[in-house]
């Protein structure tokens, strides 16, 4: 049980190493992000207003981008300890895999089997959301090594269970609803069930104990160990959440495809992580943010769909996501380097993903 003095200890953990004055650049550059967004659709609105500013155009935009928030939302979770989760695509894939199997050998028609279906595909995803922090958590394996492990073991499965051919009985209900249906007007179901994992999302980061801690885990984990926080337990949990991120989005993917998408996700783990990162989540962790989630990953989405009815190769997108990232990693570093100057302090080193950046990590992150 979590004493007063205790949650007061990992408020000042959270506070700690100029955290605060990092905290206050990270809300600036959520701000410039939605300026870099809003830039971006006045450009392509100038370029080509009739196909940008159509109702088809933006309706495509938040469909596109509604699983990718989805993912990016269990990924900030991750990231904001300093870990990271390489295996989201493959997880996807998986939860998808096991959702159709299920939902076929039920019958595939009818609300019940498509709820079945659901169940199935968030425990596929809270399961190798398990395995990835109790790896990461209890054998000390860094958080690259095991996710970039179990990245191959989902898809290797998924390719063994269903001799590597897409899946297709996907009940007509689930597509008719979520994948291709509206709440009201032109509003996506997909979209609205998006913006509820969102909120979720944001509750549980910024508004609970279990937030508080996340962003602790990442400022200080040895900070935490030290005053009885169980890191191991709240290492588990974030990567569980991230887990069952990667099977909503599973299932989400099963009804807009209408079929599972074994060679269509290779790249989805970078995308997210791309855009988490340029959402300012910081990838040496104790900072982040879901609205900054959310923003950045808009940014890919956008872009794709500007250099569609732009008439840029569709391809180019990804060379300017790469930039962006590089960029926002690089300034991420150089503002904490400022930070810790202007507060008299000696750079120490920096973990990504559980590797350490400036010196030689201790063995298994123990006292």
């Amino acid at each position: 049980m979590v004493t007063a003095t205790q949650e007061a200890q990992v408020e000042e953990i959270v506070a700690d190493d100029n955290r605060s004055v990092i905290r206050s650049i990270t809300r600036a550059q959520a701000t410039q992000i939605v300026l870099v967004l809003l830039g971006m659709m006045v450009l392509f609105t100038i370029i080509n207003p009739d196909a940008f500013l159509s109702v088809f155009n933006f309706r495509s935009i938040i469909v596109n981008a509604s699983i990718f928030i989805v993912l990016g939302v269990g990924v900030t979770f991750v990231i904001i300890t300093a870990g990271i989760d390489l295996s989201i695509g493959s997880v996807l894939v998986f939860a998808s895999v096991m959702s159709a199997l299920v939902m076929e050998s039920l019958g595939t028609e009818g609300w019940a089997i498509a709820a079945v279906g659901a169940v199935v595909a968030v425990l596929a995803g809270a399961l190798w959301g398990f395995i990835n922090g109790f790896l990461v958590a209890k054998a000390n394996v860094p958080a690259f090594i095991v996710t970039l492990g179990t990245m191959g073991m989902a898809l290797g499965i998924s390719q063994v269970i269903t001799g590597g051919i897409d899946l297709y009985n996907v009940p007509e209900v689930l597509v008719d609803t979520v994948g291709f249906g509206d709440i009201v007007w032109q509003i996506p179901t997909l979209a609205v069930i998006a913006l509820v994992i969102v909120v979720l999302g944001g509750i549980l980061l910024h508004k609970t104990k279990f937030g508080l801690y996340t962003y602790a885990l990442g400022s200080n984990m040895e900070a935490c160990r030290r005053i009885g926080i169980r890191v191991d337990k709240q290492l588990i949990w974030v990567y569980i959440v991230s887990g069952v991120c990667a099977g909503i989005g599973g299932y989400l993917s099963l009804a807009l495809y209408q079929q599972t998408t074994i060679a269509g996700n290779s790249l989805t783990n970078l995308a997210v992580i791309a855009g988490v990162v340029i959402g300012g989540t910081s990838l040496f962790g104790g900072v982040g943010t879901i609205f900054g989630t959310v923003i950045g990953l808009l940014i890919p989405v956008t872009l794709r769909q500007g250099f569609v009815i732009s008439g840029v190769q569709a391809f180019w997108q990804e060379v300017v996501v790469g930039i962006f990232l590089i960029g926002a990693v690089y300034i991420d570093g150089v503002r904490r380097a400022r930070a810790r100057r202007s507060s008299g302090k000696k750079p120490k080193p920096m973990a990504i993903g559980g590797l350490t950046i400036g010196s030689t990590r201790k063995e298994g992150n123990s006292e």
